[in-house]
């Protein structure tokens, strides 16, 4: 009995016309399936969890951007170098990427500037000594992202198979197939530029496993993060490179989230309450602060101020309107209701819906001095500001450096703006280095004081106006984005004027302003 892979010569015309089937029935040349099982077997483990078919992780960037505005982010600046490649294997512009990425994320917050560093300049610490000496808009970026491609092992999983029949001298016919899978990882740490030291904890290290099969360049692209997986078709266009643009995004929402301690985590799919892994980093994050106690007061005072719950400095320092507000947060999270910043209560503050949480009528209030018990309720005094330069009558030369003191009359939330000799403004304070506005009457604010920048007078003559604005409540969050900005970055389109008036309706009239016109001589 004949075969089926098997003819008789008589049939020549009926083999040539069979020889595709033939080929197709006696062999399965499915290496890519028998590839991709092996890699996620090397990779994760016997336990395979479900997939999420993604095309980039643009929609995590637009999370992070709605994420840094609920959590008040805001005058964030840091340096990029370049990304070097040290495998000499991924041919793509990474730190391009990076900045893209970045970009992406700050569309509406505006919580984070990048400055790009690369070859241009001779190295980071002459860049940092060089932005020292500069004048006040030229400002010192609070941190540096460091790191490269550090991984790309090529052939972890291959499959090969071949298939081939000949029937000489008429025909010889043959078919083959292969598949293989490329690991590739990227490392990336954020430093801070005051001593170039890294920041513990604020790393990222990821990999994607790429696929290979057949004659395309690339297949698929499969990342792994807090037992989420996510996979993506690529074609042969892309390649390898749109692996790694996947990495850089998900590299750039691990560490913003680490930096700004934002639950960055649900922009990626992840339930802390599932995941092992996020309880222990939200436990580090919180034993890191609380080590010195100091922080961990001050990032409460700076969220419950945001929430409306607490009115008072943000100096890290426990107050009786911090407990107040504290207990009263802690109530609103079912907790129960006491002045305590336990790990529980982070833990729950990081996984609530802030938006669902009405805030009091009325905030928790510090007050400096409370007036002796015996003394007659006195009536508010009328909010009033001063600024004082550093220089007589304001005589200035040109490129002169000069300061202010900004004395508020009572305790006061004071913005501080300048209007250059082109029209143009800028927030100055509170910026990067001091970010609360809260200013009290009994300790006047010194500018720029210790901040890393300098107020310098115009080298061209032209006169310039500072403008400084005090409100008896905090208004940063009644204020639009454009009036607000980014530190040291001019506001598009905006004027004194507007700025003025954004203040007005923002505080209900409850406002005091002062200026001083710099007029070189």
């Amino acid at each position: 009995m004949a075969s089926p892979c098997t003819a008789t010569p008589k049939h020549r015309l009926g083999l040539a016309l069979a020889a595709v089937a033939v080929l197709a029935g006696c062999s399965t040349l499915d290496v890519k399936q028998d590839t991709i099982t092996g890699t996620q077997a090397a990779t994760i483990g016997p336990e395979l969890p479900p997939f999420r078919t993604i095309t980039g992780f643009s929609g995590a960037l637009r999370c992070m951007d709605d994420l840094l505005i609920t959590y008040g982010v805001r005058d964030v600046s840091m340096l990029v170098e370049d990304i070097l490649d040290q495998t000499k294997k991924v041919n793509a512009g990474t730190r391009d990427m990076l900045i893209t990425a970045v970009s992406d994320m700050t569309r509406r917050s505006r919580a984070i500037r990048v400055n790009a560093y690369g070859k241009d300049s001779a190295n980071v610490i002459g860049f940092l000594a060089s932005a020292q000496r500069q004048s006040v808009y030229d400002v010192i970026p609070q941190y540096d992202i460091k790191g490269s491609v550090s991984q790309f092992d090529e052939n972890v999983i291959r499959k090969q198979k071949d298939f081939g029949i000949g029937f000489a001298p008429f025909i010889n016919l043959g078919a083959a197939g292969d598949a293989a899978s490329n690991v590739m990882g990227l490392d990336l740490s954020v430093l801070s530029t005051e001593d170039m030291s890294i920041l513990p904890g604020v790393t990222s290290r990821n990999s994607v496993v790429i696929l290979k099969h057949g004659k395309g360049v690339d297949g698929d692209a499969a990342y792994h993060k807090f037992g989420v997986s996510y996979s993506m078709t690529l074609s042969k266009a892309e390649g390898q490179s749109q692996a790694l643009r996947g990495l850089v995004e998900l590299a750039v929402v691990e560490l913003m989230g680490k930096l700004t301690k934002t639950p960055y985590w649900s922009c990626l799919g992840a339930n802390a309450a599932d995941s092992a892994e996020i309880q222990r980093e939200v436990s580090d994050w919180y034993f890191a602060m609380a080590g010195s106690r100091v922080e961990l007061i001050a990032w409460f005072q700076n969220q419950l101020r945001r929430r409306g719950f607490y009115d008072g400095p943000i100096d890290g320092e426990f107050n009786s309107a911090i407990d107040e507000a504290i207990a009263n947060y802690r109530g609103e999270l079912g907790l129960e209701k006491k002045s305590l910043l336990d790990e529980a209560f982070f833990k729950a503050y990081l996984a609530a819906d802030h938006n669902k949480i009405k805030a009091p009528d009325k905030p928790a209030t510090w007050i400096a001095t409370p007036a002796p018990a015996q003394a007659p309720a006195q009536p508010p005094a009328k909010l009033g500001l001063a600024l004082e330069p550093s220089a007589p009558q304001g005589r200035l030369a040109r490129g002169e450096a000069f300061s202010l003191t900004i004395k508020p009359t009572q305790d006061a939330h004071v913005y501080c703006y300048l209007q250059d000799d082109k029209g143009q403004v800028q927030r100055f304070y509170p910026n990067r280095f001091a970010r609360d506005s809260l200013v009290p009457a009994a300790r006047p604010l010194a500018l720029p004081g210790s901040m890393r920048f300098q107020l310098v007078a115009n080298e061209r003559g032209a006169s310039e106006t500072v403008a400084c604005f005090a409100t008896a409540r905090d208004v940063a969050q009644q204020l639009p984005q454009a009036v607000l900005g980014t530190d040291f970055e001019t506001l598009p389109g905006a004027s004194l004027e507007q700025v003025r008036t954004a203040f007005t309706q923002a505080s209900q009239g409850a406002l005091a302003q002062e200026s001083f016109h710099v007029q070189p001589k």
